[in-house]
């Protein structure tokens, strides 16, 4: 192994063929010998340049439809010789082995192709064989062979031969070496991971996740916390496929709690309404409907003021000037939305560190995800929380009017967002109170019906807005005491999923208190 390797020949074979033209024009301008494959070796020739097809190194035509091609000794072993072992060379000698320095090569688009649906004996032929192979190869002896797998690495490559005379430094060729080794590794991890869900295996024996690195980050949850944020290739809406318009750099919070933010705001159809949802440290503190943009917002703010300052705001329709123009009065971290117009966009470009994000669409809320949570040892996989309820069940005497049931579906949906024990208190399509977090069922209740008194001074109402409300719990009831923190508040009516063993208690203190109760069947715990 040596530091300075030189190049003085590649093999070329990419799918992705960006600034393939310039990075051939650029190594044949070096004096680089060019071989290639296929497609690759086509452009190349388009272009101008000469190349020789990887069939003239082999002796064998690409052959099977092009699933053998590379599968060689005349590949590999010009890869995998070691240049300075006596034994190595003379091989290469006895069998007329040349050696390849670099190796270009990106892999079949797997990934896109399942993305966009394509069906099972299509997404199997997008299986690259050869390319890892090769890309495997090269990386293992990066001591004299440089490996690139992405375009983004051209430019870095030819200004490392510019700097070294046409050779490349140690320390090049590992750095290479590790973004292939991981580009390979998530080539594998995204096949096994769709073949998985293509013949219904629900929990392989093993599991790999693989991601690309979207940006690295000041610090973590904390300035003595590294850390880095990567995406998982998937074209869902949200923090990790939005467009930034304006604004200082993402912090760790603020990735997170924008994605909860979202995700939250994602519930409500713009179909059926404006929407907004305000997020401080992963948990709602206020979520409204409203009769505009504005409305909705200014409805979120009214429930918990305190705590809407420095939040994350999400919007479920776009974000216009009147809306901006309230966000602006006071401080906040970042705005998502599935576009801003103009005029909105000038009232922020007033506020240089305000971030605002674009995402041109909402999440499926319904959608198959997988969520993950690392734990000491191992990690936690399981599916998304999608849950939907269509049937409730009246648990009470009392059947809740139309309009109650409106609300507790609303707060049903914001509870699904509030880290457990969750209790949301709701009216007239906004949150009023809520209380998250508490090891007691009971302390939510408590702490939520507080924050809407202290609301209901700052605003100069006669009473908190918990009169006359409905109530979520995201858990069952164990005992009557939580339900009745709720109806000394004021709640009327409540939304909870069921299935204590003290149900009949619970029903029977609501039925005394003039309750009307639904039962869901249906939990939403949020650690």
């Amino acid at each position: 192994m040596t530091n300075l390797a030189p190049l003085k020949r590649a093999l070329l074979s990419v799918s992705d063929k960006t600034g393939l033209i310039e990075l051939g024009q650029a190594l044949a301008a070096r004096g680089v010998d060019l071989v290639s494959t296929g497609g690759t070796a086509k452009a190349l020739r388009d272009a101008g340049l000469a190349v020789r097809d990887v069939s003239e190194l082999t002796g064998f035509p690409e052959m099977m439809d092009g699933r053998v091609k590379t599968l060689h000794p005349m590949v590999h072993g010009g890869l995998l010789a070691l240049r300075d072992d006596a034994g190595h060379t003379a091989a290469m000698s006895d069998h007329g082995i040349e050696t390849i320095d670099l190796l270009v090569v990106n892999l079949y688009p797997f990934e896109a192709t399942v993305a966009r649906g394509a069906g099972y004996d299509e997404t199997i032929e997008n299986i690259d064989i050869g390319g890892p192979a090769m890309i495997r190869a090269a990386a293992k002896n990066h001591g004299f062979v440089s490996v690139v797998t992405d375009p983004e690495d051209y430019a870095a490559l030819l200004a490392e031969l510019d700097a070294n005379a046409g050779q490349t430094t140690l320390n090049f060729r590992q750095t290479l070496a590790q973004t292939a080794y991981a580009r390979t590794g998530a080539y594998d991890a995204a096949v096994s991971t769709w073949m998985a869900s293509a013949i219904g295996q629900d929990t392989p024996r093993r599991r790999v996740f693989a991601g690309t690195l979207a940006q690295g980050l000041r610090y973590g949850e904390n300035p003595h916390q590294s850390a880095a944020f990567y995406t998982d290739g998937s074209n869902r809406a949200g923090v990790a496929t939005a467009t930034q318009l304006q604004g200082k750099e993402l912090s760790y919070n603020n990735i997170n709690d924008t994605d909860a933010a979202f995700e939250l705001v994602s519930e409500f159809d713009p179909a059926n309404g404006p929407a907004c949802a305000i997020i401080k440290h992963a948990n709602p503190c206020g979520v409204a409907l409203g009769t505009s943009l504005k409305d909705a917002y200014q409805r979120a703010f009214d429930c918990d003021r305190t705590s809407a300052f420095g939040g994350i705001i999400a919007l479920n329709q776009p974000l216009d000037r009147a809306t901006a123009e309230e966000i602006v009065k006071i401080f906040t971290e970042v705005v998502i939305a599935p576009g801003a117009d103009d005029d909105a966009i000038e009232v922020f470009a007033a506020k240089k560190n305000l971030r605002l994000l674009i995402t041109d669409g909402l999440a499926d809320p319904a959608a198959d995800i997988t969520s993950v949570r690392q734990v000491a040892g191992g990690f936690l996989v399981q599916d998304k929380d999608n849950g939907r309820v269509d049937d409730l069940k009246t648990a009470t005497k009392l059947a809740p009017s139309e309009a109650q049931l409106a609300d507790m579906r609303f707060a049903w949906s914001v509870a699904k967002h509030v880290k457990s024990n969750a209790i949301v208190y709701v009216k007239d399509g906004a949150t009023v109170g809520v209380g998250a977090g508490q090891m007691s069922r009971l302390d939510s209740a408590l702490i939520a019906a507080k924050k809407a008194e202290r609301m209901a001074e700052a605003l100069g109402l006669p009473e908190p807005l918990t009169k006359g409300s409905v109530v979520a719990s995201d858990a069952f009831f164990p005992f009557a005491d939580g339900l009745m923190e709720a109806a000394g508040a004021g709640a009327v009516a409540v939304i909870q999923p069921g299935g204590s063993m003290r149900d009949d208690e619970v029903i029977a203190a609501a039925d005394e208190a003039g309750l009307a109760m639904v039962f869901t069947g249906m939990r939403h715990f949020k650690h």
